[in-house]
């Protein structure tokens, strides 16, 4: 079960009954509201190529490194991934982070445990990319961010 392929997608969104429901709207904002969605840790296969995101046949079990973050009404809210291949294109990293924060922070945060992955590991990594979703939580409101990457199933066809 190892992908080849990957893509990285982020949603938003309120809603005035729940936070459940909020978390939902944000992904069908994403377009991965009919997956069944299993998180994993935050490895990409050396073999992966990341591509454009892709319909996925509902009800599939899809993977992915997810990042969610839900709030209240007045509340500035963050979630995003962050994503980078060792140099020798051994593997890839992915990070996720989440919080009461801003676009900034979330950003620098990202950023900052991509570089103690790669220290940790005692590797060299290529460029940062990162996907980040914030949102001020509206009066009377629920609201949810997501960022996600997410693994093609295996057996699905692409393209």
């Amino acid at each position: 079960m190892i992908p080849t392929k990957f893509f990285v997608t982020s949603g938003k969104a309120t809603d005035p009954i729940s936070s459940l429901n909020a978390f939902d709207a944000a992904l069908v904002d994403a377009k991965i509201s009919e997956c069944n969605l299993v998180s994993v840790s935050s490895i990409l296969p050396p073999e992966a190529e990341e591509v454009q995101r892709v319909p996925i046949h509902p009800g599939s079990v899809t993977f992915v490194v997810l990042a969610r973050m839900d709030g209240d009404e007045g509340e500035e809210i963050a979630a995003g991934v962050a994503w980078t291949w060792e140099a020798k294109h051994r593997f890839g990293m992915v990070a996720e982070a989440h919080g009461y924060m801003s676009r900034e922070a979330i950003t620098e945060i990202l950023e900052w445990k991509l570089s103690e992955m790669a220290r940790l590991r005692g590797i060299s990594i290529t460029e940062k990319k990162i996907r980040a979703e914030t949102l001020t939580v509206p009066m009377d409101n629920y609201g949810s961010v997501i960022a996600a990457v997410v693994f093609i199933p295996p057996a699905m066809k692409y393209g």
